[in-house]
């Protein structure tokens, strides 16, 4: 039997005022985004932010609909925009905001497993690591420099 250890490194900054300003740009992206999210069913808002290598700024927000899988999360509603606009553009940097409005988020709040499989997947596509930043409502903001760190052994297409 062989032993299979999975080690990660992430960056913590204490608030958004230490991100660099670039950064705090686009979290303050992704936050404008997350006012705007349709989610009257979870009452969890979420926004996306990336920068693409065109230096445009596509945002995205959570869409929910009664028909609970029909709705679209706020990381793909952004970088399927993102693709179907700017097919040639690289994703350079993702910022993500999560609130409740039933609760305090003052945690980090990661993209949820389909987001990361979505996100893995233009990472492949691009050849090049995405770095993400992701924080709730206030408080910690994490930085990953590749999603590859929040979602180890990928699914990808060289399975298929």
């Amino acid at each position: 039997m062989d032993e299979i250890t999975i080690s990660t490194t992430l960056q913590v900054y204490d608030n958004i005022n230490e991100l660099p300003k670039d950064i705090q740009s686009l979290m303050d992206s992704a936050i404008e985004a997350r006012n705007n999210a349709y989610a009257p069913y979870s009452n969890f808002n979420v926004g996306a932010a990336l920068l693409l290598d065109n230096d445009e700024v596509v945002i995205g927000s959570n869409q929910e609909n009664a028909s609970y899988p029909s709705g679209l999360c706020a990381e793909r509603t952004a970088i399927y925009y993102a693709g179907a606009k700017y097919s040639k553009a690289k994703i350079l940097k993702m910022a993500i905001s999560a609130s409740s409005q039933n609760q305090v988020t003052d945690k980090p709040i990661p993209p949820c497993g389909a987001c990361r499989q979505s996100i893995a997947e233009y990472e492949i596509k691009q050849d090049q690591p995405i770095e993400i930043y992701f924080m709730g409502a206030k408080g910690k903001v994490v930085k990953s420099k590749s999603l590859s760190n929040l979602l180890p052994l990928l699914f990808d297409n060289s399975v298929l």
